[in-house]
């Protein structure tokens, strides 16, 4: 596994920025305003719906933490992107919110939170199971502190955390290749008794698939090690050091591993039935609902806060819950598959599960997505960010869901994607 020599918004990725940006700013000012929404394809089975948007805008006074306002901005084409994913049935309604390291941009609400006749409108305070998201936002996160404060390496030989692999094969596998997904294991069925120690004695004894650092195979079980790596080294729960360690000091109070308040959750089909606040992924509730890869709950706000965090380089308004450097170590890229997959540490960066990053984000940004409907993607070139979380209804038009996700970072980079000094221009000149 190589290591680009290359650091997220670096001098020539901003140099480029600006440079378009002076070089006919009109144009740019112009194309920043187009609209853009992709057409998708065929109709799906008819579901009981809701087709009409309920938008809820945010208080564009309180998106700051000085109470900046947002640049006014025709967002127009995000509002149709989202009506014809209602439309076309791939989601009954979503929360869509983009942002930048000081304020949130753009916050709307569309849709209902399930199908059914009677659900509840959108909100954009509404709680989302946020599926795979939970691997950057949770174990990631906590196992990067736990190395910046010397309580384990990332080059750590995971056999020293994990004595069950000894004599197994394993001694090769890194803490690092767990969180680039380059162990060489493969995910397993777990047992309905003992599903953690038959996750761990499952990883123990199969057989490694490819060259441990260069073979790509996305894996649930990976972040499942790493949750427990967090235990063991922590003594407490994935859940309670995240808490403690991010959630707290950063204000995301509507985050957590099984939510209490129930009330407050979109729907989610798991094993064809809907189901509110409980965790849709079938491992993690064997798990009890707080598994590496899966079981958080969150809103946007939360979510917005934690990559305001990441692009002011681990702090927000003050309180530090990261370092600059493990940050930069987090989203520098790695390389697998003969340089064609680009990941970071626990983020994806260029892969085939990149679609959120869309067509205007820059080669350093980088994200996440959720199978229950959920992604993130961040610019640190562009200083923006991108949330949508959805209630997902159609899980077999993969094609046409990654398109509404790249569709929607698409429109977020032409639309609020500029050099801020341009976009201080728009204010002034609307003012």
């Amino acid at each position: 596994m190589s290591k680009l020599n290359h650091t997220p918004g670096s001098a020539d990725d901003k140099g480029l920025a600006r440079g378009a940006a002076t070089f006919l700013s009109t144009v740019v000012c112009a194309v920043a305003l187009a609209l853009a929404a992709p057409s998708f394809g065929a109709d799906p089975p008819k579901i009981d719906t809701p087709s009409k948007i309920d938008s809820h805008p945010s208080d564009p006074s309180k998106s700051g933490p000085s109470g900046n306002k947002p640049p006014k901005t025709d967002a127009s084409g995000i509002d149709r992107l989202l009506a014809e994913a209602i439309g076309q049935h791939l989601i009954a309604g979503a929360v869509v919110l983009i942002g930048s390291h000081d304020q949130v941009l753009f916050q709307q609400a569309y849709g209902r939170v399930s199908p059914l006749a009677d659900a509840r409108v959108m909100t954009v305070d509404t709680i989302f199971d946020v599926a795979s998201l939970t691997k950057v936002i949770a174990t990631t996160p906590a196992v990067l502190k736990l190395a910046e404060e010397g309580r384990l390496s990332l080059l750590d030989p995971v056999v020293k955390w994990f004595p069950e692999f000894k004599g197994r094969g394993k001694d090769a596998i890194l803490v690092l290749n767990l969180l680039t997904h380059t162990s060489g294991l493969n995910d397993i069925q777990l047992s309905s008794e003992n599903a953690l120690q038959s996750a761990i004695q499952g990883a123990a004894e199969q057989s490694l698939k490819g060259e441990v650092g260069s073979r790509f195979r996305y894996a649930d079980l990976n972040f499942i090690l790493l949750a427990e790596l967090t235990r063991r080294a922590t003594g407490a729960g994935l859940d309670l050091y995240a808490r403690a360690s991010f959630y707290g000091p950063l204000g995301m109070a509507d985050t957590s591993f099984n939510p209490r308040d129930k009330q407050r959750c979109s729907a989610t089909l798991c094993d064809e039935r809907l189901v509110t606040g409980e965790v849709q992924d079938r491992l993690s509730r064997q798990l009890g609902g707080v598994a590496g890869h899966a079981g958080l709950f969150s809103t946007a706000g939360d979510l917005a806060k934690f990559c305001r965090m990441m692009l002011s380089g681990g702090s927000l308004e003050g309180k530090r819950v990261l370092a600059q450097r493990t940050v930069d170590q987090m989203t520098a890229p790695y390389f697998s598959r003969g340089g064609n997959v680009v990941r970071g540490l626990g983020w994806d960066i260029a892969s085939p599960y990149s679609a959120p990053r869309g067509g205007g984000f820059s080669r350093v940004s980088f994200g996440h997505t959720g199978y229950s409907g959920s992604s993130i993607w961040i610019d640190p070139v562009s200083d923006t960010f991108v949330i949508l979380l959805t209630a997902r209804l159609d899980y077999r038009q993969v094609h046409e869901f990654n398109r509404l996700r790249g569709g929607l970072s698409t429109l977020a980079s032409r639309l609020f994607g500029i050099p801020p000094e341009l976009r201080e221009m728009g204010q002034l000149s609307d003012d």
